[in-house]
């Protein structure tokens, strides 16, 4: 495997990028030097993203298409070699949902939703895989934690999403059994505020809403341009994604009525739906937001997904913390009840105590997470 470029010096294809996960990983791509080929079918919001990078210093390129029309992702592939000559990272972000019982939802949505969510990366990581062969690069697919856990109200979504970890996992052995100098990352986020939930088609009496823990988009943007400068097997966003895939794999029957009990409500906000409004499902919807409308608690990082990325720093971390407290209890046994006691309530104690305390916690999902 050769060493993967830094972000400063990668050509890098994403789709998806008008909104949400997308528009935070493309501009956080830009910030870093990055030269980017981006790809959505929202025309207006993907020409403003493209503008707004370019005008602040950057370099970045747009591409009118739909990754469920093979001749689309063609053309995104043969715009990137028109532009800079090559490209080095390949992003298949792209994604549309449906919320509804599988028994409600009419097959030819659930069809047209595997146009993009499988068939959309599965034409991106062909027209990769073709590209880098020689030269080498990053495909980075992302799927979800339901392409290990599947949710009901959202089966189509979670269908997909496992099927976008099977063909993820067979490409990349089928490489590296041919020894070619690709890494393939599976991404796996977990409910993130982007727009999501409005552009879904939806069949539910009331307004989708995220379950919680839910984390910003630019929590899974750092996780991709991470795995776009180091080869990672897969990654999840956020510890809760590990949870539900540990709690699939070793107690799925306990999982399966622990889903039945919590995840429909979760699933249901208390607004009426809105009518049949248009979703993004057949057409573009309309893009330019990296947010979406949750109005509850947004976690800004994840000590998980960092710990994933930088095991070493959390290890070092524990330690200093270990030794702290360490220190501490032998501070009070030789200084006695009538010694002053160490003041744990300061501002940046405090904060040492509860982010360590969650590192740890964290930090123990984090032993299994694979890497090529």
């Amino acid at each position: 495997m050769k060493a993967l470029k830094p972000l400063h010096d990668q050509i890098i294809v994403l789709t998806g990028a008008s909104s949400g996960i997308g528009r935070a990983t493309a501009k956080m791509a830009a910030d870093a030097g990055a030269k980017l080929v981006l790809a959505a079918r929202s025309e207006n919001a993907l020409n403003e993203l493209v503008d707004d990078i370019n005008s602040a210093g950057g370099e970045a390129v747009a591409v009118v298409a739909d990754v469920g029309v093979e001749e689309d992702v063609d053309k995104i592939a043969a715009t990137a070699i028109a532009n800079f000559g090559r490209f080095d990272t390949w992003v298949n972000n792209a994604g549309v949902s449906i919320y509804g019982k599988l028994t409600d939802v009419p097959l030819e949505d659930q069809r047209r939703l595997f146009d993009t969510n499988y068939w959309g990366v599965v034409y991106g990581s062909l027209a990769a895989a073709a590209h880098l062969a020689r030269d080498g690069g990053a495909i980075i697919n992302v799927g979800s934690i339901v392409s290990d856990r599947a949710l009901p109200l959202q089966g189509a979504y979670s269908a997909s999403k496992h099927a976008v970890k099977g063909f993820t996992d067979a490409l990349r052995v089928e490489l590296e059994h041919e020894e070619l100098p690709v890494s393939v990352t599976l991404i796996k986020p977990g409910a993130i505020d982007t727009p999501y939930t409005q552009h879904a088609k939806n069949y539910l009496e009331v307004e989708p809403k995220f379950p919680p823990p839910v984390y910003a988009p630019e929590v899974v943007a750092e996780a991709i341009l991470h795995c776009a400068e180091n080869p990672v097997r897969d990654m999840f966003v956020g510890g809760s994604g590990k949870l539900y895939s540990a709690a699939e794999k070793y107690a799925p029957r306990v999982t399966d009525k622990l889903m039945g009990l919590l995840a429909f409500d979760a699933q249901k906000s208390d607004k009426p739906r809105k009518g049949r409004k248009p979703s993004g499902l057949y057409n573009a919807s309309g893009g330019g937001s990296t947010r979406g409308n949750h109005d509850g608690y947004v976690a800004e990082s994840s000590i998980y997904t960092k710990s994933a990325m930088h095991p070493t720093l959390i290890a070092g971390g524990l330690l200093l913390a270990g030794i702290g407290l360490a220190y501490a209890v032998a501070s009070r046994r030789a200084g006695g009840d009538g010694q002053r006691k160490l003041d744990t309530n300061t501002p940046l104690q405090t904060a040492v105590v509860r982010e360590t305390f969650e590192a740890k916690l964290d930090h123990d999902f984090s032993g299994t997470q694979e890497r090529s």
